[in-house]
């Protein structure tokens, strides 16, 4: 066991949800064609004067409070001066001395043990464009300019990857349904640099950052081959040097990039051409208001309307079967069977025809038949694979379906008894099995009782009557 403690911080971009970039009215929207969504103040020219998109100001406030920052009320925006080619201006307007939300926290849950990964601040800045080097010469899409971001910034206090991966699947999760960004990680719309360090007392060690590494899981491995790194160098009788470094996922090592030799100089200065900005009381309500139901508010509605802990994970998972399963609460059905045919048949069917849900003719009317007629045995499981294509393509009732598609299934108590008690008595050897443990045998009697049906029976309440009898 090692005996250097870690010290572990995260910094994630995250592109915010919104129609214009932060600055101009060009679009914020990904995959456009190369330079389109472009307009003189993107690219940099002289003169030309940012215009603060309100949208991005709410955002921010709804990030704030999602992730329990402090929500600084009257704050301006900076210039961080630097040259680079992405950067057109030679200056990004960002929030250096007041940004927008300080010292909050992200609830996690590591195996069994709730912690409080400590946040910094959270800021709002503009994106820079994005590059592409092919081969001596880089090209430039100015589409990304002025993309509205928010960095959030944890406290120095993650201990080691399995937090730092728990830590972003959480703030994942959080951002993405406050509905502040759709956090594609594969098309950098969140994007995670951490900082590593190693020491064996309470001082810090020399820190290392590593850059835009590509997916969580990533930044667990590239957390830990760092540790590891540092660890070596140090057992050696070396020296960490604060470099920057960035995740090799096919070498499986971090790589150097580039060495800190001296500080950062960004001369931040107030941003002259856009006001301080006030923000009341009823402006910060208002934008609260307007978030929708977060992930641990949706674990305890469901867990009060009876799904177990594996449904409810897997429902939150998918966000579209999600919204349409928050509808059906409205509705007095079986929810438990309603997320087992969400997430089984419904969602095969769908991946199946590239489909979201809102694009069938599902109704909730519709489901809630589906589901009664299910517990009732007028139709089973069998039925539902049957019938799925039909029930999401078209108006038609359960009830004309079943007509057309001829299922006339076994309720009769009585009869199924009687078949059951005739399936026992003509195979006492599985019987016997049976009692003796085999599974094998319930298989094959359950299977008798099905033939004699002719399938038109459904098969858990033939398989619960089925137990039943054989216990007596």
């Amino acid at each position: 066991m090692s005996n250097y403690i870690p010290t572990i911080g995260i910094e994630v971009h995250v592109e915010v949800k919104s129609k214009s970039k932060l600055f101009s009215n060009s679009a914020n929207s990904y995959g456009m064609a190369t330079n389109s969504a472009v307009n003189v103040i993107d690219l940099g020219y002289p003169g030309v004067l940012p215009t603060l998109n309100k949208e991005i100001i709410r955002q921010g406030i709804r990030t704030a409070h999602i992730l329990n920052c402090k929500i600084t009320k009257k704050m301006h925006f900076d210039r961080k001066n630097y040259f680079y080619p992405d950067n057109p201006k030679n200056y990004q307007i960002t929030q250096n001395r007041t940004p927008i939300g300080t010292d909050g926290y992200v609830e996690i849950e590591v195996d069994g043990i709730k912690k409080k990964i400590g946040i910094e601040e959270l800021h709002i800045e503009e994106d820079t464009c994005k590059s592409a080097h092919r081969g001596n010469v880089s090209l430039l899409d100015f589409n990304r300019a002025g993309v509205p971001l928010i960095e959030i910034v944890t406290k120095p206090c993650i201990s080691n990857s399995k937090e730092a991966m728990a830590y972003l699947t959480k703030l994942k999760e959080l951002l993405f349904y406050a509905n502040i960004s759709d956090c594609k990680m594969e098309e950098g719309s969140m994007r995670c640099d951490t900082n590593v360090s190693i020491s064996k007392s309470e001082v810090y060690g020399t820190r290392t950052e590593i850059k835009n590494i590509s997916s969580i899981h990533n930044v667990g491995l590239a957390i830990e081959k760092e540790i590891l790194r540092q660890e070596k160098v140090l057992d050696e009788g070396g020296k960490i040097e604060e470099e920057t470094r960035r995740f090799d996922d096919k070498l499986g090592e971090t790589i150097l990039m580039r060495v800190k030799e001296t500080g950062n100089d960004y001369r931040y200065f107030i941003e002259p051409d856009i006001p301080y900005l006030e923000l009341t009381d009823q402006f910060i309500e208002e934008s609260i208001k307007a978030l929708p139901l977060l992930p641990d508010e949706l674990r305890e509605k469901y867990n009060k309307a009876g799904l177990n802990s594996l449904q409810i994970e897997k429902i939150i998972a998918n966000r579209s079967l999600n919204d349409y399963f928050l509808g059906l609460l409205n509705y007095k059905t079986n929810y438990a069977i309603a997320v087992n045919l969400l997430l089984s048949d419904i969602s095969s069917y769908l991946n199946k025809h590239n489909k979201l849900i809102t694009d069938t003719k599902l109704t909730y009317e519709k489901l809630a038949n589906i589901i009664s007629s299910l517990e009732s045995g007028e139709i089973s499981n069998k039925n539902i694979k049957e019938l799925i294509p039909s029930l999401m393509e078209n108006d038609k009732t359960l009830e004309n379906l079943k007509e057309e598609f001829n299922i006339k299934n076994i309720t009769d108590d009585t009869y199924i008894k009687d078949i059951i008690n005739k399936v026992i008595n003509n195979n006492q050897n599985s019987v016997d099995d049976y009692k003796n443990g085999h599974d094998r045998a319930l298989k094959f009697l359950m299977g008798q009782v099905m033939k004699e049906t002719k399938g038109s029976v459904n098969p858990k309440i033939a398989s619960d009557m089925l137990i039943r009898e054989l216990n007596k």
